[in-house]
């Protein structure tokens, strides 16, 4: 749920970070799943932050319902543990689990979407998804573009990067 929930709000702030139009999908749909908490957001943050290119709102959305997840796991763990801890300790571990989850969902979200842009580019190159799905892409394969050359004619790079994504989840344990 969280994972859902925090990938949603990674994706509007992407697509808002990259000014792609919000009234397709899967604008709508990240709008619809996460407007519930970033909109009152948006009216807490000072005018100079709502203003600019970065959404915070939609980052501050998903770093507070990551948070929700370290506390909501935290005391999971203690209630199975019965071991009380110290509040630094309960505080570094929630932070230390939102960091992770929001890392993880992050790494999770790009393999989903390069996984859906190399699968349609093969089957159906000139749906109408493609141009979205090719816009949130390239940013990220544009610098494996350059190192990773075309072999017969086939790009790699959304081969390399999902490799790359698969090592850091390792990393990530």
């Amino acid at each position: 749920m969280f994972f859902f929930l925090v990938a949603a709000a990674l994706l509007r702030a992407w697509m808002n970070h990259l000014r792609i139009n919000m009234s397709g999908q899967p604008g709508r749909f990240a709008i619809a799943v996460t407007d519930w908490l970033v909109a009152p957001i948006r009216r807490l943050l000072p005018r100079s932050l709502a203003q600019s290119r970065i959404d915070w709102g939609s980052l501050t959305a998903a770093l507070v319902l990551a948070l929700i997840y370290g506390g909501l796991w935290l005391l999971l763990a203690v209630s199975v543990s019965a071991a009380p801890g110290s509040g630094a300790v309960a505080l570094t571990t929630i932070f230390t689990m939102a960091v992770r989850i929001l890392i993880r969902t992050l790494l999770q979200g790009l393999m989903i979407l390069l996984i859906g842009y190399a699968i349609l580019s093969w089957v159906q190159p000139h749906s109408p998804v493609m141009g979205t799905l090719d816009r949130l892409c390239s940013p990220i394969l544009r610098p494996v573009r350059r190192i990773v050359p075309l072999i017969g004619g086939v790009d790699l790079s959304v081969l390399v990067v999902i490799i790359l994504l698969q090592v850091g989840l390792m990393l990530l344990g």
